[in-house]
């Protein structure tokens, strides 16, 4: 049996929408084996232990590509990464099948057709691409291959997120957005995603507040997350670089210097002080290595 551990992203990065994506050292594990039949354990009630599950899916694809018949898996599944919450559960499920069905095979796909592959299942790279290869990631779909740069994060930066005890699904998030931006938006976008790669690799981190502006997304999505102006005030009272919507919402990240040393326990009292006692705060890494076998 194979072990795979898969790591949670932040996708978008506030402009990078659909485009930038980093992984975090926060983890999925999946212990998977071919087997007879369909054999699925998973911690959470409300996963499928079916032919439905998305790991099983996702590794049935692989096997069809590969022309390989598939009878059955044996899949354990071990989540930390909360599910619809803006954090790639949905991507690391997807990964974690691939990877897993690739290794089974003796990994006859390499990571470019599994980086195709992935943003093929999810409809878009900007979670399966750093949950597969780490650090921050960025991704143009033309619809058959993922065009890709990862960049290796060496900062001491943490990423810290607000995660609500309520769920935002992705299509609900993607129904609320325009089919059709300005041109002054579209420029306002492409200049900060550009600014937020480069701020954060060359340690200009006081350009991360403005790197993180957005009129694509995050306008349209912060009204389907009650408190979340709120949560982001609270983040830069307390010195954050910079806040943005996690992927579709509704975690809130920070990125904070490792030198504010007490910013997780300020933003606890404080949003227990705002009535906000259901956001969890989680401190955070980036993740450089991306999907890796135990």
């Amino acid at each position: 049996m194979i072990n795979i551990q898969v790591p949670a992203t932040s996708a978008n990065c506030g402009a990078g929408f659909d485009a930038l994506g980093l992984a975090l050292q926060y983890y999925n594990h999946v212990e998977m084996e071919e087997s007879d039949r369909i054999e699925i354990f998973a911690e959470h009630s409300d996963i499928p232990t079916d032919e439905h599950n998305l790991i099983y899916t996702s590794a049935k694809d692989l096997f069809d590509i590969c022309g390989k018949p598939l009878h059955g898996l044996k899949i354990i599944q071990h989540d930390q990464i909360p599910m619809t919450r803006g954090l790639g559960s949905s991507s690391a499920c997807i990964v974690a099948g691939l990877v897993g069905a690739n290794t089974l095979l003796g990994n006859p796909l390499n990571t470019d057709d599994l980086v195709d592959t992935a943003a093929q299942i999810e409809g878009h790279p900007d979670n399966t691409a750093p949950a597969l290869l780490g650090g921050i990631v960025t991704a143009v779909f033309d619809g058959r291959r993922v065009h890709w740069v990862k960049q290796e994060v060496f900062t001491k930066l943490r990423f810290v997120a607000m995660i609500p005890d309520f769920e935002l699904k992705t299509e609900k998030a993607r129904a609320c957005l325009p089919s059709e931006v300005s041109h002054k938006d579209a420029v306002y976008n492409l200049s900060r995603a550009a600014l937020f790669s480069a701020s954060l690799l060359t340690g200009k981190f006081q350009n991360l507040r403005t790197a993180t502006h957005d009129k694509l997304h995050q306008p349209y999505r912060m009204a389907l997350i009650p408190h979340a102006r709120e949560v982001f005030d609270i983040a830069y009272a307390h010195g954050a670089y910079a806040a943005y919507i996690s992927g579709a919402g509704p975690t809130v990240m920070a990125i904070v210097d490792e030198e504010n040393t007490y910013f997780c326990g300020k933003m606890r009292f404080s949003l227990d002080n705002a009535g906000l006692k259901g956001w969890a705060v989680h401190d955070l890494k980036i993740d450089n290595a991306g999907c890796v076998l135990l």
